[in-house]
């Protein structure tokens, strides 16, 4: 597949399974998915214990619904958000206009930040929780390796995320199309798209056009030979 803007092929090509599969930011964002999965079905299916005392059901984590309701809301939602940017991957070569390429890449990173640090406090919180719990509150030890797997999960979450931050092809792009001509957003999309993949190809800073930035020049020659 020939390279476009923002690590992506041009603009219309043919949607090849094998090769969107085997891309690296989409087997973290499947992961990612699987691991949201672990964490709210491990809790929602026996993080909630009965009470011989009390009629409602208390949480494993030190009888702390908020633990419980934690882990299962940013599972959740977490699992729609994987499902969400897959389906964004997945129309990411249909996008022929750099904006809305610059928005996607830049709304990825930014979610992909986000949902590290929901998870590192959600780990955090599991794990304190599990520590400070009373072993009077579950003589059985029911749940328990349900409980343990939330927290693994948790923590192996907070790098699944993390690491679609060093997407670094991607990120490249993001920083050298900053400097593009306004006149290679404008025509057709073919031409446009050959003429940001020239650019690139280049190394080298693009004639900077009016109301333009230029990245930060330590960054740029850092990032340069990545493209």
């Amino acid at each position: 597949m020939e390279g476009g803007a923002y690590g992506a092929g041009k603009a219309g090509g043919a949607f090849d399974l094998q090769t969107f599969i085997r891309q690296p930011h989409t087997v973290l964002r499947l992961v990612s998915w699987v691991f949201a999965i672990v964490v709210f079905g491990s809790i929602v299916n026996e993080g909630y214990l009965n009470d011989s005392k009390e009629s409602e059901k208390f949480c494993i984590y030190n009888r702390n619904h908020n633990a419980c309701n934690y882990g299962v809301t940013v599972g959740v939602l977490a699992f729609l958000t994987c499902i969400l940017y897959l389906a964004l991957d997945v129309h990411f070569p249909q996008i022929s206009s750099v904006k809305d390429r610059k928005k996607a890449v830049i709304s990825d990173i930014g979610v992909s930040a986000f949902w590290a640090f929901l998870w590192f406090v959600g780990f955090c919180f599991l794990a304190n929780q599990w520590q400070v719990s009373k072993p009077e509150d579950n003589p059985m030890n029911e749940g328990t390796d349900a409980a343990r797997a939330a927290i693994t999960f948790s923590f192996f979450s907070i790098f699944t995320w993390a690491m679609r931050l060093s997407d670094l092809p991607r990120v490249t792009q993001l920083l050298s199309v900053m400097c593009l001509r306004p006149d290679l957003n404008s025509g057709p999309p073919d031409s446009r798209a050959s003429a940001q993949v020239t650019c690139l190809k280049r190394r080298a800073r693009c004639p900077m056009g009016k109301g333009s930035h230029s990245p930060p020049r330590l960054l740029s020659r850092w990032l340069w030979p990545l493209a």
